[in-house]
């Protein structure tokens, strides 16, 4: 896999108007903003901070269109593709292809807890339903399912599973997939606060929702960290970032803090849908503060 993807890829937020509908137009513009302001590498709709969860089947589609055609072929586009259900997930993943997705993010199958050997199985029916790239997204702490380096190197066989974004929290995670399988799985850091550590272990890449609102000191850090291997000028990066990846991280209000953060940069991403509702005033006060100090 000479040609991979590296970088920042943000989360993307899924901006909405005060009444909770999508707005597609501030989503074109949000894509274009990171793309030529911010400098990132890729961009990925309907992840967890993008709110997937809270959208009906054709409202995904229509974030799915809209984010490739902004994009516009000047950087991957992968497409969360989640739902609970093998079947959903192949649906949602073959229209993402057919839509001109560049790869799919998938996690495992939420609330009914399949065991290993169920997930093997179902990643098997999903990769041979399609035939681009698919990055695992290993986040227990949403889906309930923990995905372990030693499921990841048998998920890792699949020819389109070639990616994981690690969300465990754990750093030694990112040493132990990239010890057991080395330029098999590409590693990208799915934990805010361990993204230095990440990078200096080997990570390619960074998903997070908080790269929406702050593109270009992401893309700083990974410069830095993983292609100068700089580590001094990593670390200085990263220590005036942690105050506001450990508020939105460790905050319980991600999409909320992102959403606000959003707007306080100019990319107005309007609220979440409920049953998410808007970060209170004293916390996007405490956000615009630490936003503030970064200029």
């Amino acid at each position: 896999m000479s040609d991979i993807f590296r970088g920042i890829f943000p989360a993307l937020a899924t901006p909405m108007t005060a009444s909770e509908e999508i707005d597609y137009q501030r989503l074109t513009e949000l894509v274009d903003w990171l793309i030529t302001t911010g400098g990132v590498q890729g961009v990925i709709p309907l992840g967890s901070t993008g709110e997937f969860y809270a959208l009906k089947a054709e409202e995904r589609q229509n974030v799915t269109r809209a984010t490739i055609d902004a994009a516009a072929g000047r950087v991957p586009v992968l497409v969360g593709a989640n739902a609970s259900s093998t079947s959903d997930v192949v649906d949602y993943a073959v229209q993402a292809e057919a839509a001109g997705a560049d790869g799919l993010l998938l996690a495992a199958p939420y609330y009914s807890l399949p065991t290993d050997e169920e997930l093997v199985e179902h990643f098997r029916v999903v990769d041979a339903a399609v035939g681009i790239p698919i990055m695992l997204y290993n986040y227990p702490g949403r889906t309930g399912v923990d995905m372990t380096p030693e499921l990841i190197e048998r998920l890792a066989e699949l020819p389109n599973v070639q990616y994981v974004k690690e969300s465990t929290g754990d750093a030694a995670r990112v040493s132990e997939i990239i010890r057991r399988l080395g330029d098999r799985m590409h590693v990208f850091c799915g934990c805010d606060t361990l993204s230095i550590d990440s990078f200096l272990l080997g990570a390619v890449g960074w998903v997070g929702g908080i790269a929406n609102l702050l593109p270009k000191e992401h893309v700083a850090l990974y410069q830095a960290a993983a292609c100068d291997k700089d580590v001094d000028r990593a670390r200085e990066i990263f220590y005036r970032l942690l105050p506001i990846l450990s508020l939105i991280e460790g905050g319980g209000k991600y999409t909320q803090f992102v959403k606000a953060g959003c707007s306080l940069v100019g990319q107005d991403a309007g609220p979440p849908r409920r049953p998410l509702q808007q970060a209170s005033a004293a916390e996007i006060s405490r956000l615009e503060s630490l936003i503030s100090e970064l200029q």
